[in-house]
């Protein structure tokens, strides 16, 4: 196997006997100067052909650390649930993860609740999302939140009914799909939607409503916390209000007054990256 490109020390790209480019996760495989022959295929724990541009960009934004840890994560998983989960998953968890451990940092009061009725409904997820918040508590030394279980059970659960498009999901995306609208009106700003932090956006909006839609909700009290970003961010917290009044106009679900905590985070990361890039 010749490896072409290195990415990070443990993900690399290379060619396999037809010419095809690929994407390869191992211990150490982008550790040498490239290009080389890769003999000891052991190594090889992932591959992936024709990988979506953002989960390219997703690779090299964050930390070979969380990389690591998520394929070690999904390589566990895969083995617990019979290996039906897309390995996709792989991105969309070590992006997880990552902002998990900032708002753990930055937003340490804000909760969510761990939903016993998630638990009940997929108990060999929830088992295998406490194991992976086990990985992630030894691995970064931190103590998560039990409502880390849940979030991960439903990545888990996404991942394996994927290819699956419900009803509520044409809704939810025709929801997110309003929401954007929204944005570049209140905040006169013009969204690129095949850019990464979009995407990235999207994907959070996304796990957020079907959680709305499950009932999950923030429990605690996050009004100190709201009442701060409130008055830091105006026009974050009426953006986020019109978005909570077309998400219950749409879904049917009332948004309540912790909830905007979570949607002016999102709401005001993807105004930060637009702004960001306007001026590079």
């Amino acid at each position: 196997m010749k490896v072409v490109k290195k990415i990070n020390n443990n993900v690399a790209e290379y060619e396999d006997e037809s010419g095809n480019e690929l994407i390869a996760f191992g211990k150490g495989i982008g550790f040498p100067k490239t290009p080389y022959e890769l003999t000891d295929l052991s190594k090889i724990t992932m591959t992936f052909y024709k990988l979506n541009e953002h989960f390219e960009i997703l690779l090299k934004e964050l930390s070979e650390e969380i990389i690591d840890l998520s394929v070690g994560i999904v390589s566990m998983a895969q083995k617990e649930l019979a290996g039906n989960l897309n390995p996709t998953i792989v991105f969309s968890l070590a992006d997880h993860i990552q902002f998990s451990l900032q708002r753990l940092s930055q937003y340490k009061d804000a909760r969510l609740v761990y939903s016993h009725e998630v638990e009940q409904l997929y108990p060999k997820e929830n088992q295998v999302a406490e194991k992976a918040v086990v990985m992630i508590q030894n691995c970064m030394q931190v103590t998560l939140p039990k409502n880390e279980i849940t979030a991960i059970t439903m990545h888990f659960v996404d991942s394996q009914a994927e290819y699956k498009v419900s009803q509520e999901e044409i809704a939810i995306e025709e929801v997110i799909s309003e929401i954007t609208s929204l944005i570049e009106k209140e905040l006169s700003i013009d969204i690129d939607q095949d850019e990464f932090n979009y995407e990235r956006f999207r994907m959070h909006m996304f796990y957020y409503l079907k959680r709305v839609r499950s009932g999950e909700k923030f429990v605690g009290d996050n009004t100190k916390l709201l009442t701060a970003l409130q008055k830091e961010h105006k026009n974050i917290y009426f953006l986020a209000v019109k978005v909570s009044q077309l998400i219950e106009k749409n879904l049917g679900n009332q948004v309540s007054n912790d909830e905007l905590l979570y949607l002016m985070i999102h709401l005001n990361r993807l105004y930060e990256k637009s702004n960001q890039r306007k001026f590079e």
